[in-house]
Parts: structure tokens; C-alpha cells; sequence
């Protein structure tokens, strides 16, 4: 995994759910982070979707269990449109 792509999701996920980048982890999800709900993750959907210049399936956002699934499923979208 590309540790930009990790690195940029942990900076929109600090921003979102309003805590230090430093606190985000790869295994960073809703059950380690309180402000990360259902709403919250739409939300967080919609940022990458728009700092990336993508757009993600109803099945590509079920697969974003945590940052780290997160940051594969850009990557292998960002792969795929090349």
C-alpha cells in the first residue's frame, strides 16, 4: 500500500473526525474512533471521493471497515483508471 495514499486519508480522516493525524492508524474504524458513525462515514466517502477525483461504488464504500481498507480501496481505484 502506498503510504501517500494512508498518509492523505489519515490527514482527511483528522480533519473529519476532528483528532490528531498522529492518532489515526491503518486500523483506525468506527469501533476506535467515537465521532466515526454511519453519517461520518458518508461523509468521510464523499471527501475522498472529491480529493481523489473518484467516485465509489455502493460496494467499494462497504469494503471501508477502517483507514487501511480505505487507502486500498482508492488505490486499486486510482490503479484501475490508468
Amino acid at each position: 500500500m502506498t503510504s501517500t495514499i494512508l498518509d492523505q486519508l489519515r490527514g482527511v480522516a483528522s480533519d473529519l473526525f476532528n483528532i490528531p493525524a498522529s492518532q489515526i492508524t491503518a486500523e483506525s474504524s468506527p469501533q476506535t474512533i467515537d465521532a466515526w458513525d454511519s453519517t461520518q462515514h458518508l461523509n468521510f466517502v464523499l471527501a475522498l471521493e472529491e480529493k481523489f477525483g473518484l467516485q465509489l461504488s455502493p460496494e467499494e464504500m462497504e469494503q471501508m471497515h477502517n483507514v487501511g481498507e480505505a487507502a486500498k480501496v482508492i488505490e486499486n481505484k486510482l490503479q484501475g483508471s490508468r
